[in-house]
C-alpha cells in the first residue's frame, strides 16, 4: 500500500463541555476514496477542516506530505472579489496546471464561465466551487457535502469524475447512492472518536450495527462484573489487606469506565400530524402548460393523483420541477389546461429555501409564539418534549436559530411542518443536510404516510425507498410519469440516465441525424472544449485501461486461482467485466469524436 499523504492521529478539540473530537484519527493515501460519516453535529466538517489546515486542534499529530497539494470544498464557498466564475476557478490553479481543465469542468458542470459570482444560485455556486477544487487535480481532495444543491444529472456526472480521479479523496455526504458508488473505505466519527472500515459505504450500516451490538454486550458484561465485585466486597471472606485494597481499586476503576462511557446518540422520533381524510381523488391535471417568454417549461401534461399516492418529481435544475409542483397544488395558474383539487385537502409544504428568522428561538418558531406547548394529532405537547423527538436538547429551547448547524435547521423545519394537521405533504428537497439516521426515519414516515405525498428530490436512494411513481422531463417542456421509483424509471427509459436528456430539458438544440434547411454547414462548427479535452485524453485512458485488463486476464489465467481464493476470483472477474464495459464506452466515444473532428475539418 502507498504511504499516506495525510495522517491525523489522536486529534482532540473541545469548545467546553463534552469534547467534540476525542482522539480522532484519519489517514489517506494516493487514490483512496474515503467516506467520512457520522451524525449531524458529530464534528465531521471540523475534522475535515483540520485536515485542510483551516482549523487547529488542541492536541494530536498531523502530517501532510510536504509536496502534496490539498483542495477543500466548503459547504458555503466564498466567491467575493472575482469578476467571473472563470476567474474564480482559474485562481485555484497552480503554475503547472492545465487551464483547459478549468474550462472543461466549468462546461461539464453546466456553466459558461462568464457568470458573475454575486448572481449565482446555490446550485450554481456549488458547481463553480467544485470546478475550482477539481481543476488542479490535487493530491488530496476534501469534499464537504459536494452533492448539495446539485441536480441528478450533475451528481451522476460527478460520480464518474471522482471514480476516475487519482487524488486521495475524503468526502462527507448524506447521499447514500453517491457514497456507495464512489467510496472504497469508510471512516465513522462517533462520540468524538473514529473507526475505519476498509470497505465502501455499502457495507457500513451492517458493520456499524454489529459494533454497537458488541459495545452493548461489553457494557452489560462490565455491569455484571461490577455487581459480582460489590457482592464480594460486602460478603466475601476477608483476605490479606493488600490484596483487598488492590481489588477495591479495580472495582473503582470499573465503575469509572462504566459511568464514563458515552452511549450512542439519541434517535429521532418522527411522526406527522394527520388531518381529516381527503377525497379519493387528490389532484387531476388535464393538458396543463406553462411558458416563460419563448421557453416552454411544461407542455400538455396530464395526471391523476389519488389518496395514498407518493409521487416524486426529478430532473435537472431549471427543468421546471418547482413550477410543475406549484401548478399541481394550485398555487400557480397554468397558461393552458386545468387543475382540479380534491375535497378536504389540507396541505403542509416544505420549501427547499427554508428561510428562518436568525434571531427567533427554537421554541418560538415551533409554537408560533403561542406559549410553551403545541397541539400534535389532537394532543397538547410541551415544546421541549416535542423538540426531544427531533434530537434537540432541552437547553436549546431558547437558542437563536442562527446558532444551529445546517442539519439542525433542516430538522427544525421538518419538526414544524410535521406538527401541522395535513393529508397532503409537499416536500421540496427534504433530505438536504439530514444525517443518515434522520433520513431513515423520514423515509419510514413518507413511505408509511396514510395521506398523499408530492416529493421533489435529487436523492436517488430516498426516491427508490419511498415513491410509487416518478415524473421526469423528456425535453422541450414534455414530462412523463413512470410507475415505481427512480431505478424503475431508468429501466423504463432503457437505462438512460437523466444527464442524457439534460440538454433537452434546458431546451438546447438536439443533434439532428439529417441536415435541414438553413442549418449551418459542418465546416462552420467546431469542437467544444469538453470534446477537445476528451479527444486528447481518451487514447491515454484507453491504453491505461487495456493495461489493467491485461493484468487481470493474467491473474484469471492461473488455473489454481479459483481453488486457492474463490472470493478473490469472483472479485477480479467483476473488476475485469467492469473494465471491459468501460473500455468499450471509451473506444466508442473516441471514435465518434474522431469522426466529428474529420467532418468539421473536411
Amino acid at each position: 500500500m502507498a504511504p499516506p499523504l495525510l495522517t491525523l492521529d489522536g486529534i482532540r478539540l473541545t469548545f467546553g463541555g463534552t469534547p467534540l473530537l476525542d482522539g480522532a484519527s484519519l489517514s489517506a493515501s494516493s487514490g483512496e476514496k474515503i467516506a467520512l460519516v457520522g451524525r449531524n453535529g458529530s464534528g465531521k466538517s471540523t475534522l475535515l477542516k483540520i485536515a485542510a489546515g483551516m482549523v487547529e486542534s488542541q492536541d494530536g499529530e498531523i502530517f501532510r506530505q510536504p509536496t502534496a497539494t490539498v483542495r477543500y470544498l466548503p459547504q458555503e464557498p466564498d466567491m467575493d472579489g472575482y469578476a467571473s466564475v472563470l476567474a474564480y476557478v482559474e485562481a485555484g490553479l497552480g503554475p503547472a496546471d492545465d487551464p483547459y481543465r478549468a474550462t472543461y469542468l466549468i462546461e461539464s458542470l453546466g456553466l459558461s464561465g462568464d457568470e458573475r459570482p454575486g448572481t449565482l444560485s446555490g446550485g450554481e455556486a456549488r458547481r463553480a466551487a467544485l470546478a475550482r477544487v477539481m481543476a488542479p487535480e490535487p493530491d488530496i481532495l476534501l469534499l464537504d457535502e459536494p452533492t448539495n444543491h446539485l441536480d441528478l444529472a450533475t451528481i451522476e456526472w460527478l460520480e464518474g469524475e471522482l471514480q476516475r480521479t487519482k487524488s486521495a479523496l475524503i468526502m462527507i455526504s448524506h447521499d447514500r447512492r453517491f457514497l456507495e458508488r464512489v467510496s472504497r473505505a469508510t471512516v465513522w466519527l462517533d462520540r468524538g472518536t473514529t473507526r475505519r472500515l476498509d470497505k465502501g459505504f455499502a457495507h457500513f450500516e451492517e458493520w456499524r450495527d454489529r459494533l454497537l451490538e458488541e459495545e452493548e454486550l461489553e457494557q452489560h458484561k462490565l455491569g455484571r462484573q461490577i455487581e459480582r465485585e460489590e457482592h464480594w466486597l460486602r460478603y466475601g471472606v476477608t483476605a490479606r489487606r493488600k490484596r483487598n485494597m488492590r481489588r477495591l481499586g479495580e472495582l473503582h476503576s470499573m465503575r469509572e469506565r462504566f459511568r464514563g462511557r458515552r452511549g450512542p446518540e439519541g434517535v429521532a422520533s418522527m411522526s406527522a400530524a394527520e388531518g381529516a381524510e381527503s377525497g379519493k381523488l387528490v389532484i387531476e391535471a388535464r393538458s396543463i402548460a406553462k411558458s416563460f417568454g419563448d421557453r416552454a417549461v411544461v407542455q400538455d401534461f396530464s395526471t391523476r393523483i389519488q389518496r395514498g399516492d407518493r409521487v416524486g418529481l426529478v430532473g435537472p435544475n431549471g427543468a421546471g420541477k418547482t413550477t410543475l409542483l406549484k401548478m399541481l397544488i394550485g398555487t400557480l395558474e397554468p397558461d393552458a389546461g386545468s387543475v382540479r383539487l380534491g375535497a378536504n385537502l389540507e396541505i403542509a409544504a416544505l420549501d427547499q429555501k427554508r428561510e428562518l428568522d436568525p434571531s427567533e428561538t427554537l421554541a418560538h418558531y415551533l409554537t408560533d409564539g403561542r406559549g410553551d406547548s403545541l397541539v400534535v394529532n389532537g394532543e397538547e405537547k410541551h415544546v421541549v418534549s416535542y423538540m426531544k423527538d427531533f434530537l434537540f436538547k432541552p437547553e436549546q429551547a431558547r437558542t437563536p436559530v442562527r446558532e444551529l448547524s445546517g442539519g439542525e435547521r433542516a430538522r427544525l423545519v421538518l419538526a414544524r411542518i410535521l406538527a401541522r394537521p395535513a393529508n397532503l405533504l409537499v416536500l421540496d428537497e427534504p433530505t438536504n443536510d439530514l444525517d443518515m439516521e434522520t433520513l431513515d426515519l423520514l423515509q419510514e414516515l413518507v413511505s408509511g404516510y396514510p395521506g398523499t405525498v408530492l416529493l421533489v428530490s435529487h436523492d436517488r436512494d430516498f426516491l427508490d425507498r419511498t415513491v410509487t411513481s416518478v415524473i421526469a422531463p423528456d425535453g422541450e417542456g414534455r414530462w412523463i410519469e413512470y410507475a415505481g421509483g427512480y431505478s424503475d424509471m431508468l429501466a423504463q427509459r432503457g437505462g438512460q440516465a437523466l444527464q442524457d436528456r439534460a440538454r433537452a430539458a434546458k431546451k438546447e438544440p438536439r443533434e439532428k441525424k439529417e441536415p435541414v434547411a438553413n442549418e449551418p454547414r459542418a465546416s462552420a462548427r467546431k469542437l467544444s472544449y469538453k470534446q477537445k479535452f476528451a479527444l486528447d485524453n481518451l487514447p491515454n485512458q484507453i491504453a491505461e485501461t487495456e493495461g489493467k485488463i491485461a493484468i487481470l486476464e493474467g491473474k484469471m489465467s492461473d488455473p489454481a486461482f479459483y481453488t486457492k481464493d474463490p472470493d478473490g476470483f469472483s472479485k477480479v472477474a467483476g473488476q475485469l467485466e467492469s473494465l471491459r464495459v468501460s473500455l468499450a464506452g471509451m473506444e466508442e466515444e473516441w471514435l465518434e469524436l474522431e469522426m466529428l473532428r474529420e467532418e468539421i475539418e473536411g
